[in-house]
């Protein structure tokens, strides 16, 4: 015989829920309705009264089938947009006169960075001043003119292979003599990672100079494993989450699968290229990746607020009346959209709690106690 228990949910809300838990007949029969306690699989309905159902504010909503656009999630770290990093370096042996930009300084496409003085430089404008002026005498000869043109042209081509700029080698002409200091320009804007010579130092061919990057996007490198291969394809919509942001979105795409699996880890190199306007990412932080699977598929789901935790089971309260609620065991997939996928355990249609299923599950716990008790 089913066995009823009836209870009140604390002195402040009194006969409100004048309840039947009552055990499924399988259940009874199976021998499940022990003595002491109520088993953790069983299927137990609570009926409230009419004053509790309102007091108690119980959302419902309906297990539906949904498309699941599946997502794989992978841990990376941030670096430099290799497209947008560049290390200056001297074109030609100099002394360094003037550093106008240090370590950390933000610099714009164009931005003098410092002044080298360079004999060379200074002999090469005087060859090109030299040529501009043969190229004149020569103007009425169409051969020797087209002699004096191409030596021009050399000479402006190896001033700006110097790193001349074309309106400074254009402006030579104007000049009574050459420029003795060459300037070393930004070629992006960004940030000056590295500064590394200091006014009166002797450079060389070939010394460091600068070091800038671009911070307003970056790349994330990310170990995809093995098994989620398939799912992967460049171009696939990807969100990045840091540490450092708590519950903030950044969006990116994944521009990168790679080509060989890691014999130790068993993963593939993956890329996001993220933008950062804001500057709030920083390269060398932690970041885990959601990133868009290939392929959707259709499955039963439940908003995730219906799913309730009773000792280390999934379960869900589905409404078997207009005021009773029964509780299921329900088997979790994966988690979408705020909602979870339901493998095992609902059908299409059946109205589940969304809001106030801990409360039921409370009240379930002291009907196990009263009749614990009611055995003694």
């Amino acid at each position: 015989m089913k066995k009823f228990a009836r209870w009140i949910v604390g002195a402040a809300l009194p006969a409100l829920f004048l309840a039947a838990a009552c055990r499924d007949d399988a259940l009874v029969e199976s021998g499940h309705q022990a003595e002491g306690t109520v088993p953790p699989t069983a299927n137990i309905s609570v009926t409230l009264t009419p004053e509790g159902a309102a007091t108690a504010h119980i959302k419902i909503g309906p297990a539906a089938i949904r498309t699941l656009a599946r997502r794989i999630t992978a841990a990376g770290e941030l670096g430099f947009n290799a497209r947008r990093l560049v290390h200056l370096t001297a074109r030609t042996p100099g002394r360094v006169e003037r550093v106008l930009v240090v370590r950390g300084d933000r610099v714009r496409e164009g931005q003098v960075l410092a002044e080298i003085y360079c004999p060379d430089y200074m002999t090469l404008q005087a060859e090109y001043l030299l040529a501009a002026e043969r190229v004149k005498r020569q103007a009425g000869d169409p051969a020797d003119a087209a002699q004096a043109r191409a030596l021009l042209d050399s000479s402006r081509e190896r001033l700006l292979l110097l790193g001349a700029s074309p309106a400074e080698v254009d402006g030579l002409g104007a000049l009574s003599a050459p420029r003795p200091f060459l300037l070393v320009r930004a070629t992006l804007s960004g940030t000056a990672l590295e500064a590394s010579v200091l006014a009166g130092d002797w450079v060389e061919l070939g010394a460091n100079l600068f070091r800038l990057a671009d911070l307003s996007t970056l790349w994330a490198s990310l170990h995809i494993q093995e098994k989620d291969l398939s799912s992967m394809k460049a171009g696939a919509e990807a969100v990045l989450r840091s540490q450092a942001y708590p519950g903030e979105d950044f969006r990116g795409r994944l521009v990168l699968v790679g080509d060989v699996v890691d014999a130790g880890t068993r993963t593939v190199e993956g890329r996001i290229e993220v933008p950062n306007p804001s500057g709030k990412l920083k390269p060398g932080m932690y970041v885990d990746a959601s990133i868009a699977a290939v392929g959707e598929r259709a499955v039963i789901a439940v908003p995730e607020a219906a799913i309730q935790d009773d000792e280390g089971r999934s379960i869900v309260f589905v409404r078997t009346g207009e005021r009773t609620f029964t509780r299921r065991e329900v088997t979790a997939g994966e988690r979408f959209a705020g909602y979870v996928e339901i493998l095992k355990g609902l059908t299409e249609g059946e109205t589940v709690v969304t809001s106030g299923g801990f409360l039921l599950k409370s009240e379930l716990r002291n009907v196990g106690l009263e009749d614990e008790h009611g055995h003694d």
